[in-house]
């Protein structure tokens, strides 16, 4: 485990299951549906329970897909956090992919603060089946986190969940560079 203290908050990147993290919030990486089929929107619905894709499924009625970048929340059911943040990140390819990771991070950010939560934790975003690189993902995460917090931001704790070894290597190559 890897971490850095910048002004009051703690960034920590943990390898591992994302849905055993102890946090107040945990990011999902979603589709703009809320269909938390397979990945890490799997993995939290399967860990947590049915009752978090049925609040999806009310998100999507009273107001339609997310579009990317936008941040949504739930109930974290049978999860040891208190919220899911549903956040929907870049398909490879699409176009002005830096851009729209950016602002899922930041809104997911801006989402746990208003909820008055101290910790969030973070998958690689978009890195799975949207196809973003792992390399770009990591330099575009983490410097949105270091300038959410350099601005005043107040989270306590914000952490990187990173599945396999790879990723979290790039991850800390890349958060020593950042900070």
């Amino acid at each position: 485990m890897s971490s850095v203290k910048l002004s009051s908050c703690i960034i920590r990147l943990i390898k591992g299951d994302i849905t055993r993290v102890e946090a107040d919030a945990i990011v999902n990486a979603a589709n703009s549906w809320l269909k938390h089929g397979g990945g890490v929107a799997g993995a939290i619905v399967r860990e947590g329970g049915r009752i978090i894709q049925e609040e999806s499924d009310r998100i999507i009625r009273e107001r339609g897909p997310i579009k990317v970048g936008e941040a949504v929340y739930t109930s974290a059911g049978l999860l040891k956090a208190k919220y899911v943040i549903h956040t929907v990140g870049p398909r490879m390819g699409e176009g002005n992919e830096e851009e729209k990771l950016k602002n899922a991070t930041l809104n997911s950010l801006k989402l746990a603060e208003q909820l008055g939560l101290n910790s969030i934790v973070f998958p690689a975003i978009s890195t799975g089946i949207f196809g973003y690189p792992k390399d770009k993902c990591a330099q575009v995460m983490l410097r949105t986190v270091k300038e959410y917090v350099l601005s005043g931001g107040k989270l306590k704790e914000i952490m990187f969940c990173l599945y396999d070894d790879e990723t979290h290597r790039i991850f800390e190559e890349t958060m020593w560079k950042i900070f």
